[in-house]
């Protein structure tokens, strides 16, 4: 790809970016929220074309002008959102689009079949390819993606952030497989915001920043702080978690949790936060976690146990209750349950509070207007207005989106699930900075995290929980990694305290 230039309506997403792949190359594609990866990777995947610039392929011009002629040519793009349709089993799924049916012929299911078990066995998923996608999990979904992939013949196929709902178990076999692949001459370009995983299976590094094309450097080449250094034009390290202050100092108890227990849990938790604290919860996938959140959120209600916000009884029985009385929720998906995509900046800002906007039955909408410029303007979202709609903004700006909506309500609590989920290591810091303004201007934060570097680096106190139980509150002296990972895989140490 040389010189691709791409623009949209009041925003050039890509000036004169180049990148080049050669057969049985991992090549890793990074770079800031907004710096244009996506952008590149659907012009090569043919769901967009280039305003300027030239594709070759086997140094040969082409044209990639839709999914289907990229797809012909053997490129396939594998999204962050899985494109799978849950009601259709897996061999449906592998060969939707190209079943090869013939006028007046029924579709050789049974042929179809076999391929699909072939292809199954090849991305070692051991599922019948009868099986509902529904009942798969996300890392099962993403072998039936490669598996598509596969189907197609495809010699280019694009990873975009495959390990985000990936446990550590399904990320290592996803990692095999990417080392199969590349074994068989297929070229393999990923994205991918997890510096340890870029590290360790790229052969190559391709560095995008606002548009723009940086720079290639070999693996050998590549370490951490060059790779940030690059991707965000300054030197970050040090810089990614905001040195403690005094006014981090953690006041009274502010939520007193006792034995909650919460559906699909057998034993109710217990714990405190207090004012002006950030409490941390570790735990593996399925720990949960986001189930204790979502139950504080009045999502789902309580079975039993009780609890008290500012010494008063807290018992929401729907999200409603709880956001009367300052606790808020940043979902861990923001797309599906943190945003109304479709909307704008100032609209999905207005959106939980939107009572508070009218006036005679209508919205007022230079408050709404006011109300939005100044949270984007706090947390320096991205944007060229309020009336952008959500869905064009970097995942980093989604998320600041959320974070303003729930600032202008003047939360108590601030719930955060995998607060920089999918985030480049740039708005990284910069959501860090403002959990730590906040923090410091007495709003709790309820934070959970399966970023290890995160708990340690933001946590004043670390909830540890394993199998639905909590295993230990860990005071932030002495936290360590090996005192976080004892707990959270169902070991004990008996020196953990609340």
């Amino acid at each position: 790809m040389s010189a691709i230039t791409k623009r949209f309506p009041g925003v050039i997403a890509l000036r004169g970016v180049k990148l080049s792949l050669a057969p049985g190359e991992v090549l890793a594609l990074m770079g800031e929220n907004g710096a244009g990866k996506s952008t590149l990777m659907k012009i090569l995947g043919g769901a967009q074309l280039p305003d300027e610039g030239s594709i070759l392929l086997d140094g040969k011009p082409v044209v990639l002008g839709s999914v289907r002629e990229a797809k012909r040519l053997g490129i396939a793009l594998i999204h962050q959102e899985l494109m799978l349709a849950p009601n259709l089993d897996i061999t449906a799924n592998i060969f939707l689009g190209g079943e090869r049916a013939r006028l007046f012929a029924p579709i050789p299911r049974a042929t179809l079949a076999a391929e699909a078990a072939k292809l199954l066995e090849r991305v070692g998923l051991d599922r019948p390819p009868s099986t509902p996608v529904s009942t798969l999990t996300a890392g099962q979904m993403q072998m039936v993606e490669i598996a598509k992939a596969l189907a197609l013949k495809a010699r280019i196929i694009i990873m975009d952030e495959p390990t985000s709902s990936l446990t550590a178990g399904e990320s290592e076999h996803l990692f095999h497989i990417i080392r199969q692949l590349r074994s068989e001459g297929i070229g393999i370009v990923y994205i991918s915001h997890r510096m340890e995983e870029v590290l360790e299976l790229s052969d190559r590094i391709t560095v995008l920043r606002d548009g723009g094309y940086v720079g290639d450097i070999t693996r050998a080449e590549a370490t951490h702080d060059k790779i940030v250094s690059m991707m965000v034009g300054r030197d970050l390290s040090g810089q990614y978690f905001p040195p403690r202050t005094a006014a981090r100092e953690a006041g009274e108890v502010l939520l007193d949790v006792v034995d909650l227990l919460v559906p699909g849990a057998r034993t109710g938790v217990t714990f405190d936060a207090r004012r002006g604290e950030i409490l941390g919860f570790a735990g593996l996938v399925g720990a949960g976690r986001t189930e204790l959140m979502q139950t504080l959120f009045g999502v789902t209600p309580a079975l039993g146990g009780r609890a008290t916000l500012e010494g008063k009884d807290f018992s929401p029985q729907s999200t409603r209750d709880a956001i009367s009385r300052g606790v808020l929720l940043a979902p861990e998906d923001r797309k599906r349950h943190g945003l109304v995509l479709p909307m704008t900046i100032a609209e999905n800002t207005s959106l939980p509070n939107i009572e508070s906007y009218a006036r005679f039955g209508w919205l007022d909408r230079i408050t709404e207007a006011k109300v939005a410029e100044a949270e984007v303007s706090r947390l320096r979202t991205k944007a060229f207005s309020i009336r952008q709609k959500v869905v064009n903004l970097s995942g980093g700006n989604q998320q600041k989106v959320v974070l303003g909506k729930w600032l202008a309500m003047k939360p108590r609590i601030l719930i955060l699930d995998e607060p920089t989920r999918g985030i480049d290591v740039g708005a990284k810091a910069e959501i860090y900075r403002h959990m730590a303004a906040l923090a410091a201007d007495g709003i709790t934060i309820l934070m959970v995290s399966s970023d290890m570097e995160e708990i340690l680096g933001m946590s004043d106190r670390v909830v540890v929980m394993h199998e639905r139980r909590l295993r230990g509150v860990l005071p932030r002296e002495g936290l360590t990694q090996e005192r976080i990972a004892m707990l959270m895989t169902g070991g004990s140490h008996g020196e953990a305290a609340a």
